[in-house]
């Protein structure tokens, strides 16, 4: 199986199959997550929330976007890779766009680049595109826009709102993305921009209408208990099995029950004799 490429995926679209994007921030979690058959990987910036303990995306750095990015390629040959540009890495100039969009392509290996806005961020994404990276929009709820957005809210429930997403999406298109975020926004706001879309659009929180659908991982496999968006499913109790494994190990090496013998090796080329001459000795 080779590698999905902007093109088997716009071909997927074009022929009415849904597209599978999972979140992902390790190497070892992306072995297991290409051997499922997944289409893509997002590594998005919510590794700082999930994989640091911040309360939001917003303290995530470049350095950390491409130590978390090229785990993931390193463990993937299949899945096509999306990684986001954390806060402010685009949006101070479109140079600086181009600049870290290039980074992180040249230091990950990652296949795409992921940033949030509409119509603010479109110079950007033209720029990036012209540069031979291919982008990611994201449109709707957009975390690093949540001091402006009081706090993770569902957007476009009234018209004023509703009608800026849909220019948002449109001018993501035209700049030249290939691929577009739905976060949080009513399904058929999200159907309805995705009825106007060449591009691929993926959901989350905003109904089976779009292209496909991304979730964290975490939530997912529900790994932690203390955190439940309305939009996610849990597929697994992963954070269950995590616990009793650990409160397991825990009993036995306080029992002192672990090691066994078939986990030692107990093969040596030293003798009684010898071992009993260094204890005396030191």
């Amino acid at each position: 199986m080779a590698r999905n490429t902007v093109n088997s995926l716009l071909k997927m679209k074009a022929e009415g199959k849904r597209i599978s994007q999972i979140t992902c921030y390790d190497y070892t979690t992306a072995r297991v997550v290409d051997a499922s058959g997944i289409d893509t990987i997002l590594v998005g910036d919510s590794l700082g929330m999930v994989m640091q303990g911040y309360e939001n995306t917003l303290p995530v750095t470049m350095e950390e976007m491409i130590i978390y990015g090229r785990s993931v390629v390193r463990g993937t040959e299949n899945a096509f890779v999306v990684i986001d540009m954390p806060f402010m890495s685009y949006q101070c100039s479109v140079e600086q766009a181009v600049m870290n969009a290039g980074r992180l392509i040249k230091e990950t290996g990652a296949n795409a680049v992921k940033l949030e806005g509409g119509v603010s961020v479109a110079p950007q994404i033209t720029a990036i595109v012209d540069a031979g990276i291919p982008v990611c929009g994201h449109v709707g709820m957009t975390p690093q826009s949540f001091n402006l957005q009081s706090g993770f809210k569902v957007q476009g429930k009234n018209e004023t709102n509703a009608e800026r997403i849909i220019r948002d999406a449109l001018a993501v298109q035209e700049a030249g993305a290939f691929m577009m975020v739905i976060e949080c926004v009513p399904p058929k706001l999200a159907a309805l921009i995705t009825s106007k879309m060449n591009l691929i659009t993926i959901g989350i929180g905003a109904g089976a209408g779009c292209d496909g659908q991304v979730l964290v991982n975490q939530d997912m496999l529900q790994v932690t208990s203390d955190f439940l968006p309305k939009f996610v499913k849990h597929y697994a109790s992963v954070g269950e099995v995590m616990l009793e494994a650990y409160r397991n190990y825990d009993r036995e090496v306080k029992a002192g029950t672990f090691p066994e013998v078939a986990h030692s090796f107990p093969k040596s080329d030293c003798s009684d004799e010898f071992l009993k001459a260094m204890d005396e000795k030191y």
